[in-house]
């Protein structure tokens, strides 16, 4: 279970990258990856969320009986919720994919996945600090602040090209931490 929770982050990490790398008109500084859930290729971004998701709630159950915590509740909270914007999808906006309008209205799946992260997302937080009592103290710690900040700062910034990157690095550190405490609890067995 601990080595779900281990390729859980570098999966989603890799192939949204990948995405970025590859899928025409995509710009990181103007589309979240959330986005890259739309147009002919969309479908693998979706399947990325919800594999790499169900990955986090398995890796939650390994941590359940390796922490000696109740991260693992908030963290399964994390997984469940990449699933769950894995199936409600982003919409699609901002020119992205190509021919999209700037804005669009919100539809009743783009407020599922809103919904989703505003569930989700706290969630790690709240999972970040409570491994910071049993392991990795410090980077547990920072990992939770980066994290809560770049969810705010995506809130706030509506889209803005600082919030869409900030939110990025967020999401690129939540998923080595979600690595390397699996890999601890791991080598601790």
């Amino acid at each position: 279970m601990l080595l779900a929770g281990m390729i859980a982050g570098p999966l989603y990490v890799m192939v949204s990258l990948l995405e970025v790398a590859s899928r025409d008109g995509f710009d990181p500084r103007r589309h979240a990856w959330s986005q890259l859930a739309n147009g002919d290729f969309g479908w693998i971004h979706s399947a990325t969320l919800i594999v790499s998701g169900l990955l986090v709630v398995i890796g939650a159950l390994g941590w359940r009986r390796s922490l000696g915590s109740r991260a693992w509740i908030f963290l399964a909270g994390y997984g469940l919720s990449m699933v769950a914007a894995g199936i409600f999808r982003a919409d699609a906006g901002n020119g992205f994919p190509p021919g999209s309008p700037a804005t669009t209205e919100l539809s009743s799946h783009g407020a599922l996945h809103f919904l989703a992260g505003a569930i989700g997302f706290p969630c790690l937080v709240v999972a970040c600090f409570l491994v910071a009592r049993r392991m990795l103290g410090t980077f547990s710690r920072i990992t939770g602040a980066v994290f809560g900040a770049g969810f705010l700062a995506l809130v706030a910034g509506r889209g803005q090209a600082w919030s869409l990157l900030a939110f990025t690095v967020a999401v690129i550190l939540a998923s080595a931490w979600i690595t390397i405490v699996s890999v601890k609890l791991r080598g601790a067995k």
